[in-house]
This record gives C-alpha cells, sequence and structure tokens, in this order.
C-alpha cells in the first residue's frame, strides 16, 4: 500500500533544546543506544513541547526522503496506561520503512522491543478534525487488518513519563499487517476478542472495548487533535488503534502470535540476532 502525502503540523520554531533532543532522539535510533529520560534532566518538559520535539524528527526524517504511512494511537488501554505508569492516549506517526514484509524479524534493529496486537484501520477517505464524531470515523475506515506493533523505546529502561513517549514518537518501533482486511461492518467491536502467544504459551488476552471503550473513539480523538494542528488524516493511511492487551517482550527465537476474532491469525517469528 503506497504512503499518502504527508505534511506535518506547522508549528513554530523548536526552541535549541526541543531540536538537541530531537537530534538525541534519532541518534539513539540510528546506533541503538538509548538516551536518559528526558523528563530526568527537562522536568519542565510538557506535551507541548513533547510533540514538538516529536515533529522535529518527523520533519528530519522526512528531509531524507522517509514517507509517512500514517500514525499509531498509543496507551489507549487501561492494561498499558498501568504498565507504563501513565494516564492518557498519545499518538505517532508510522513510516513506511517500519512496516515489516514478511513474518520474520530480527531484534538487532531495536533496543528494548515488546509486541503489542492491534487492530489496523485503512482509511477510504480524509478525516478533518477537530470535531469528527465516532460515527465519522466509522465511515472512513475502508478495512481492518489484524496487526502487530513493535514497541520499543529510545529512552533508557522504558523509564517513560508520557512528555518521553510522546517525544519518542509514542515509542514506535515497526509493524506488522495482517494481509486480509475485513470491512468494519463485518465486525462486532464490542465482542471482537484477542489472543496473544508467546510460543505456544498464552500470554494476554483481551478486547477490542479495552481500547477506549470503542477503538473507533480513537480515531477520532486521533483527528481531532491533529486537526487542531492543521493536519488532516488521508485517504490509504494505516491508523494503529491502540494495543488491546499489555505488551509482551520480543525474545530471540520466539514467534508471538495473535488470533484476533472475526480476523484471523497473525505471527511474527523473532530471529536470534543482536544489533553489532
Amino acid at each position: 500500500m503506497s504512503p499518502a502525502e504527508y505534511a506535518a503540523p506547522a508549528d513554530p520554531a523548536a526552541p535549541a533544546d526541543h531540536a538537541a533532543l530531537a537530534e538525541e532522539l534519532l541518534t539513539a535510533h540510528r546506533t541503538g543506544v538509548p538516551v536518559p529520560p528526558l523528563t530526568e534532566r527537562h522536568p519542565d518538559l510538557g506535551l507541548d513541547g513533547a510533540y514538538a520535539i516529536q515533529l522535529a524528527q518527523v520533519r528530519a526524517r522526512t528531509g531524507v526522503g522517509a514517507r509517512v504511512s500514517g500514525h499509531k494511537i498509543g496507551l489507549t488501554s487501561a492494561a498499558i496506561q498501568q504498565q507504563l505508569g501513565v494516564r492518557e492516549p498519545d499518538f505517532g506517526h508510522l513510516f513506511a520503512d517500519m512496516e515489516i514484509v514478511g513474518r520474520t524479524i530480527s531484534t538487532e534493529r531495536f533496543i528494548a522491543p515488546r509486541a503489542e496486537p492491534e487492530l489496523a484501520f485503512v482509511l477510504g477517505r480524509e478525516l478533518h478534525g477537530p470535531h469528527v464524531t465516532t460515527r465519522e470515523a466509522a465511515a472512513a475506515v475502508c478495512l481492518v487488518l489484524p496487526a502487530l506493533e513493535i514497541i520499543d523505546s529510545r529512552i533508557a529502561d522504558w523509564r517513560i513519563g508520557l512528555p518521553d513517549t510522546v517525544a519518542d514518537n509514542a515509542s514506535c518501533g515497526a509493524y506488522v499487517l495482517g494481509t486480509t482486511g475485513v470491512p468494519l461492518d463485518r465486525l462486532d467491536l464490542n465482542r471482537l476478542g484477542c489472543v496473544l502467544r508467546a510460543g505456544a504459551e498464552i500470554a494476554e488476552t483481551g478486547s477490542a472495548s479495552a481500547v477506549l471503550g470503542n477503538p473507533l473513539a480513537g480515531l477520532a480523538w486521533l483527528a481531532n487533535t491533529l486537526g487542531r494542528h492543521g493536519t488532516s488524516l488521508q485517504p490509504g493511511q494505516v491508523i494503529l488503534s491502540g494495543s488491546m492487551t499489555a505488551a509482551v517482550d520480543l525474545a530471540p527465537g520466539t514467534t508471538i502470535s495473535a488470533e484476533f476474532q472475526g480476523l484471523g491469525h497473525l505471527a511474527l517469528h523473532v530471529e536470534e540476532k543482536e544489533r553489532p
């Protein structure tokens, strides 16, 4: 699927410290060497500053040819919020080179990867906030795909507060999509369950209703949040709607799999390789 054209939200020039922190995170992404928590060094860093740092990285990456393929909504379930110690959603940018082609992944491209089962919404029409309703969000969805998101943190030891993960592109790492989509009207999101396995063992179970009560509410939230910054969600973009369970570590040599009610099975084998 070709990523839609994307223009990052307009914002004033980032202060020098925001630009420096963005470069720190970009370097950590390239080298695999994490950085200390931003909030420990800059306790006054708020969400506006954190998103400015995220957008500075988006501009840097798109400036050298990377393409935005969609967005992720993070921290949408009580399980994930409890696991990471935060209390509200965030969003990050998906890039085309984050999509895993095939069903094998190496941990060498990550620092501390974890896997989450999610629903991926493929958009068939534009969504422009800030007044998008859940019904309008549903009407914009062309297909729903099963997905596994690989979250990763450029912040050392996952010691993150909300501004840390927002600045770090919502802890995006990679994602893999199922090959067959289902129209939204064929799914009952209120009853759509998921079983996440690590090898043969059940690691987590969850449901789509754990994602803000309804993952479409997350899609509307994202459109409205971006709309306040002057940008919109475009046809062809992929939106990862938020994890249905707590995340599990990606252990080398393990196969992570998820069974989605009404959407089928998705598996990813983790190779035993390490970053050089």
